[in-house]
């Protein structure tokens, strides 16, 4: 198998994107381009192909993820999307993945439990597993990581929200119950737990 180089573009510091003719786009340094002597309309073979794929760019984003993870735990899905972002193939990705996973680098069940563990006490169960699966998390690994983290009373949590706000059950007009109300809503508690606090509060 033999590919042809369709076009070499200049980037930043020093990179340049080459596209080939099947589509594969990689990013290389210019000295690196040079040595492994490649230029636009020239043919590649199956075994410079393999090295710029594995010995140059497979290692260079499993370097990158190990990066990104030093600096802040990530989802699976973010670690993806990242590398994606920052321009390498998706065999380089999968196979950087699959490394930071073999030595739990990456958890998803770890940081959906952690991220419940830290936010609960200012959000409902409903809106932690909105955010976490929003993360690229799975519905099966958030349900499983809710029922072993989360502890928080969402109606003692809707009290303590509204008398941050200082909210008056007493004073307060139609147009501020129900701005609350939305407020509450937004946060992703449920209409029928709001409402039981207020009503609750008001008797």
């Amino acid at each position: 198998m033999s590919l042809q180089v369709m076009s070499v573009v200049p980037l930043e510091k020093g990179k340049a994107r080459i596209r080939f003719d099947d589509g594969t786009e990689v990013v290389l340094y210019k000295g690196e381009i040079r040595k492994l002597g490649i230029e636009e309309g020239c043919v590649v073979t199956e075994a410079v192909y393999d090295k710029i794929l594995n010995e140059i760019l497979g290692k260079r984003a499993i370097k990158r993820a190990m990066h990104l993870l030093e600096k802040q735990d990530r989802t699976e899905r973010q670690l993806y999307d990242k590398l994606k972002q920052n321009g390498y193939p998706e065999s380089c990705i999968e196979s950087a993945i699959a490394y930071v996973k073999s030595y739990h680098y990456i958890d998803d069940f770890r940081y959906a439990s952690t991220y419940i563990r830290y936010h609960q006490e200012k959000k409902s169960r409903q809106k932690l597993k909105m955010e976490l699966m929003a993360k690229g998390i799975g519905r099966d690994l958030v349900d499983a990581a809710l029922e072993e983290e989360y502890v928080s009373d969402d109606q003692k949590k809707i009290a303590e929200l509204l008398q941050k706000r200082h909210y008056s059950f007493e004073d307060a007009d139609v147009s501020e119950q129900r701005k609350n109300y939305q407020f509450l809503l937004r946060r992703g508690f449920k209409s029928s737990d709001i409402l039981h606090v207020m009503k609750q509060e008001r008797q």
